[in-house]
């Protein structure tokens, strides 16, 4: 089921989802299932599953030369989709990306999920590779998000890369896009940000999720901004819970975004980590419960893996 139509079924009783990441190269899959199955109690009607591409790592050969080496650290998203839309009977949506693809991969990446019966994507344009300043897209690759999302649009309407097919089959993707309510890190302003997010939803996405935030008010005032410039798919918010002294100052950073005062000064005067986490969980209730009473229709959980404080989460507010 498509998630908009999970959200239109839900006749305004909030939903509970949350995001995964594959596991480490050399792992199996039983440690997601060991990730998820402590959340089923709260019925999530669907669960992201993001992609990571690859990376380069440079090898010192015998004779003192450096060997580049491509190497994909945390591969298995489609299989992991698989594997939890046959356990759980649930919809898991891969993140797509442009980074690391030509279109004919998009393409062909597209049709094993259609054949696979995956009704959602997340189209994202994804980060740039360690060695680089700013993001390259592959040679015939899409450049922008709002290019993939386009290209997973024409699949919908039967429109591939090769011309010369007759009668192709239609897709039928759900598609979400990213929103950053403190603004992407490359963009000039929240209103440019806005400008092209709205090219997403013009070329054919169908909700957008949040990135993180942890100040409730710069999420309302994002909604209102985007719902002022036309934009009026669904906007769900992503939710993070604070567990370690050290994202103090690795969130700021790692996702360009303000801490509030008030969670800062609690995160600091706490004894350890343990402290720490639960300031986190108690934070994100209080967000979690604000926003369900504002009517907002889902709350989606970047739990990185770890479901011990989504869970403690989820009982204070599902």
């Amino acid at each position: 089921m498509k998630v908009t139509q999970h959200i239109e079924n839900a006749n305004g009783k909030p939903l509970f989802s949350f995001e995964i990441l594959p596991p480490l190269k050399g792992q199996n899959i039983q440690s997601i299932f060991d990730g998820i199955d402590p959340l089923m109690e709260f019925n999530p009607p669907f669960i992201d599953v993001t992609y990571h591409r690859e990376e380069y790592e440079f090898k010192e050969l015998p004779n003192g030369l450096l060997q580049k080496k491509i190497v994909k650290k945390r591969p298995g998203t489609v299989g992991i989709c698989a594997g939890i839309q046959n356990k759980y009977d649930v919809d898991a949506i891969p993140h797509i990306l442009c980074g690391g693809f030509t279109k004919e991969d998009t393409e062909n990446l597209l049709i094993d999920l259609d054949f696979l019966g995956i009704d959602n994507v997340v189209a994202l344009r994804g980060d740039a590779l360690k060695n680089e300043t700013y993001f390259k897209p592959e040679k015939e690759g899409n450049e922008y998000a709002s290019d993939l999302v386009k290209q997973i649009s024409n699949l919908n309407e039967g429109i591939y890369l090769d011309e010369d097919l007759k009668n192709s089959a239609k897709t039928n993707f759900c598609i979400g896009v990213a929103g950053y309510p403190e603004k992407h890190m490359e963009a000039p302003s929240l209103d440019s940000d806005i400008h092209f997010l709205k090219q997403k939803i013009k070329n054919g996405a169908d909700y957008i999720i949040t990135q993180m935030f942890f100040d409730n008010k710069k999420f309302f005032d994002y909604v209102a901004k985007c719902r002022a410039a036309g934009i009026t798919v669904p906007i769900i918010p992503g939710l993070k819970p604070i567990a370690t002294k050290k994202q103090l100052n690795l969130i700021p950073h790692r996702f360009s975004l303000e801490l509030p005062d008030d969670l800062i000064m609690a995160v600091v005067k706490a004894k350890d980590n343990d402290a720490v986490k639960q300031i986190g969980i108690e934070w994100c209730i209080a967000q979690s419960k604000e926003l369900v009473k504002a009517g907002i229709p889902v709350l989606h959980y970047y739990s990185m893996g770890k479901s011990e404080n989504i869970k403690a989460i989820a009982k204070e507010v599902f």
